[in-house]
Formats: C-alpha cells, sequence, structure tokens
C-alpha cells in the first residue's frame, strides 16, 4: 500500500520531518509573536498616558527585532548549541541553510523552526522587561540594554534549564514553557533594571493607571496575550500530541480560575471589580501555568489559577504598600508581581503537582522517573525521597534565576549608564514622546502642531508638514 503523495519524503520533505509537527510549531511560533507584535504593543501603549504612547510601543517593538537579529548572529547557538562551559553553549550564527535544514536537537521539524520558535520566546522576554521601564527610560539607553541582555543574561538561563547539556536540566528541573526561563528572568530583571533607571515623573505615577489613554485598547492587547498563550504552551512539547492539547486546556482553565478570584478580591477589598485588576489576574494565571501546562491535572490547574489570582494580588494591593523598598521601585506594568512573583509559585507549584505518567509522556527520556511531583512522591512506595528531590530542584533553579539576573542585570545598567543617561532629566519627563521621538500619538485635527528644522532653525504648520516631509528627512525635525 502506498502513501499519498503528500505524505511522502522528498529532499525538502526529509523522512525525519513530520509535516503536522512542523505545522503546528510554526502556527505555534507565530502565535507568540504575536503576542508581542502587536499583543504587548498595544496592551503597553494603552495603559501609558497619551504621553508616552508611541515610546511604550517603539520599546516593545525594537525590542522585538533587534533581539530576532542577536538571536540568528550568536544567541541560538549560546542557549542551545554545543557547550562552551556548564551553564552557557558556544557563539556561532544559526543563518547558513546547511544547518537550518537539518533536524532540530528536539522534535521532528528543522533548525529553523526551532531558531524561530525559540526567537519569539527571547524576544517576548525583553518586551516583558520594558513594562518595568516605561514612561521615563532613555530610548537610546533601552536600545544598548537590548542586546546586552540577551546575549548575558537569557542565553545563560536558557541553556542552564532548557538545554539537555545544561547543568539544572540534568538536575531534572521542571520548566514546561518557560515559567523561570522567560517569567522569572523577566520580573527580576524589569525589577532591577527599574531600581537603577529610577521612576516617573511623580505626577504621572499618582494617576496611573487611571490616567490610561484608551482601556478598551487595552483589553485588546490583553486578549491578544491570552490567546496566543495557546502558541506560547501549546508549542511546548515540539509535538502535536495529547499533552500539547492538555497543556492548552490547562492554560486557559488555570487563567480563568486566576481572573474570578483576583475580580473577587478587588470587589471585596475596594468595594467593586475593575478592568486593570481582571488583565492582572489574567497575567498572573497564565504566567503560573506556564512552567507546569502539560504535565499536571485539571484540577492542579484550578488550584494554581486560585493561588495566582490571590497571593500575586495581596503582593501587588497590599504588601506593595507596606514596604518601603517595593513603593521605592516604579513597575508601572507590576511585573515583579505578576511575572516574578506568579512565576516563582508556579515553579514551586511544579514541584508539587507533577504526575509521573504526564512527565514520562513529555520528557520521552530513559531516566523520567526522577520527574514526579512531591504529591505523588508521597502517595508511592519508595518515592518520597524523589518527590522531595524534585522540589529542590525547583527551588533551586528559582534561587539560581534570581541571583544571576538581579547581578547580571545590574551590571548592565551600570555599563549602560556610562555610556548615556537611562533616564530622561526631570525637565523632559512631562514631555514624553515629543522628546524621545518628534511625535504625538493623538494629535487632533484641530489642533495646530509646529516642527523645527534643526537645520534651518525654520517653523512650519502642521499644514505645511505634507510638503516638508517630500523634500526634508523626517529625522530632521523634531516637534515641540
Amino acid at each position: 500500500m502506498e502513501l499519498p503523495s503528500n505524505l511522502l519524503s522528498d529532499e525538502a520533505s526529509p523522512e525525519w520531518m513530520n509535516k503536522g509537527d512542523n505545522a503546528w510549531q510554526l502556527t505555534a511560533a507565530t502565535m507568540v509573536g504575536l503576542q508581542s507584535i502587536p499583543g504587548l504593543v498595544i496592551l503597553y501603549a494603552s495603559l501609558m498616558k497619551k504621553t508616552w504612547a508611541i515610546n511604550s510601543a517603539f520599546m516593545a517593538f525594537y525590542a522585538f527585532a533587534a533581539v530576532l537579529l542577536c538571536w540568528v548572529s550568536w544567541a541560538f547557538r549560546m542557549s542551545f548549541g554545543d557547550k562552551m562551559v556548564f551553564f552557557l553553549g558556544k557563539p556561532g550564527v544559526a543563518l547558513d541553510e546547511k544547518f537550518l535544514l537539518e533536524k532540530a536537537f528536539l522534535g521532528n521539524f528543522p533548525n529553523a523552526t526551532m531558531v524561530f520558535y525559540q526567537g519569539v520566546f527571547a524576544g517576548i522576554t525583553l518586551i516583558l522587561i520594558a513594562g518595568a521601564l516605561l514612561g521615563r527610560m532613555n530610548i537610546r539607553a533601552w536600545m544598548l540594554f537590548v542586546p546586552l541582555w540577551v546575549t548575558f543574561s537569557y542565553t545563560v538561563v536558557a541553556f542552564s534549564i532548557w538545554s539537555p547539556k545544561g547543568w539544572l536540566a540534568k538536575h531534572g528541573v521542571i520548566d514546561f514553557a518557560g515559567g523561570y526561563v522567560i517569567h522569572l528572568s523577566a520580573g527580576v530583571a524589569g525589577f532591577t533594571a527599574a531600581y537603577w533607571v529610577g521612576p516617573r515623573a511623580e505626577k504621572d505615577r499618582e494617576t496611573f493607571p487611571a490616567g490610561a489613554n484608551n482601556m478598551i485598547m487595552m483589553i485588546a492587547g490583553a486578549g491578544l496575550l491570552w490567546m496566543g498563550w495557546s502558541g506560547f504552551n501549546g508549542g511546548g512539547p515540539f509535538v502535536a500530541n495529547t499533552i500539547a492539547s492538555l497543556a492548552v486546556l490547562n492554560t486557559h482553565v488555570c487563567t480563568a480560575a486566576s481572573i474570578i478570584v483576583w475580580i473577587m478580591l478587588d470587589t471585596f477589598y475596594f468595594g467593586k471589580p475593575n478592568l486593570f485588576g481582571a488583565v492582572q489576574g489574567m497575567i498572573t494565571g497564565l504566567v503560573c501555568i506556564t512552567p507546569a501546562a502539560g504535565i499536571v491535572q485539571g484540577w492542579a490547574a484550578i488550584l494554581m489559577g486560585l493561588i495566582s489570582g490571590s497571593i500575586p494580588w495581596y503582593t501587588m494591593m497590599v504588601l506593595h504598600n507596606k514596604i518601603n523598598f517595593l513603593k521605592h521601585i516604579d513597575d508601572p506594568m507590576a511585573v515583579f508581581h505578576t511575572h516574578a512573583i506568579a512565576s516563582a509559585l508556579g515553579g514551586i507549584l511544579t514541584g508539587f503537582f507533577a504526575v509521573p505518567k504526564l512527565c514520562r509522556l513529555f520528557y520521552m527520556v530513559p531516566d523520567w522517573e526522577k520527574y514526579i511531583g512531591l504529591a505523588y512522591g508521597l502517595q508511592t512506595n519508595g518515592a518520597t525521597r524523589a518527590g522531595l528531590k524534585q522540589m529542590v530542584v525547583q527551588i533551586e533553579a528559582m534561587i539560581f534565576v534570581i541571583c544571576y539576573n538581579v547581578v547580571v542585570t545590574s551590571l548592565i545598567c551600570l555599563l549602560v549608564k556610562v555610556l548615556v543617561p537611562l533616564r530622561l532629566n526631570i525637565d523632559e519627563l512631562p514631555m514624553g514622546d515629543k522628546v524621545m521621538h518628534g511625535e504625538v500619538a493623538f494629535a487632533m485635527n484641530s489642533e495646530v502642531d509646529k516642527f523645527v528644522n534643526i537645520k534651518h532653525n525654520k517653523i512650519y504648520d502642521t499644514q505645511d508638514f505634507s510638503s516638508i516631509q517630500e523634500s526634508r528627512s523626517l529625522g530632521e525635525l523634531q516637534m515641540v
């Protein structure tokens, strides 16, 4: 019996490639990309004051592009290539067609698919960090920070946890789709960078998030983020199989539970539910389930949602206002609470709820028995020690990611500070986008904005601007 022609192997579809897996992995990668562009671009730009909308969108847009170039130039192989030291791979390009068309180190698809999939994960990590730095960071400092951080921080954590040759991977840490690699790293790095950059203007802090320029567009961005998580966690197994399906369902169940809990706590504590709180509950649920998505039961996913909707709510709404150090750090998108706290909870709960059978189906390795949650270790004869070990490994990985990111992010900020100021000066902060980019996000037709031609020191009204841009470079024009 012959196979249909579309299933036959050929030079472009070698025998080792599974077309279904390849199609799903590319789809999942694109969904993660859409979480960033436009998802987080819309979310950030809508939540900030209109004077900072363009800068907020630009920081995310730039980060995604810059990371992808770094990724194919050297960072992918530092994260997943041949081991240089126990925590880092050898730098190398991922651009040669011979390499890109070979079978990836995991999964039945080519390296090109793996490079893109992992690249969008690296990209969204930097965009999440940006959430802690909106509304005041010097854009030139951000443009330096991005390639430095992805090179010296992201690659080390990714290799340690996700590469089969990494030291934490060999210890048996479970991080299904990036709870530690992406969210804990982003939360800690964002909070650390926010400390070094300094706060926004006091007026901007006092009016946030009530001063958001478009809450309805914010929920549109949040919706893209939520639905895109089907690719974020569903692509984790690198196979279009039952574990991918379970990961997607658990992701949305946990998120729904987290949202409801956050809304109920807001209603009880503040007297009414609010949209901003619902979005925060959504994010904490998505982040918490990420390290466990495909290797826990559905009931465990709901329990994780209840925890992710309550503990980060408490740290953000109550504890944050009682601890002076936390109050001092200006973190507009609360990435410390929604990503660092939520991912740390997720990592520990993964070590407790991980189902041995699901771990076997996910990892498909001979020594799969080492992956067992403490809850199951206590119920299985002779497995208590293994369950306790899993919890220790999860905590060990969490401590490593936190400490490493605090140190490396601080060093990067101090290096960048030597070259350019990390923050706009106090006189420029109220002008926001006008100073940073010479643009405004919401220019009304009735308003007559004036532009100064820096080179010739001439003033033009907006009616003249269309003719100006035909003969002058936009780079010569600055809005005042």
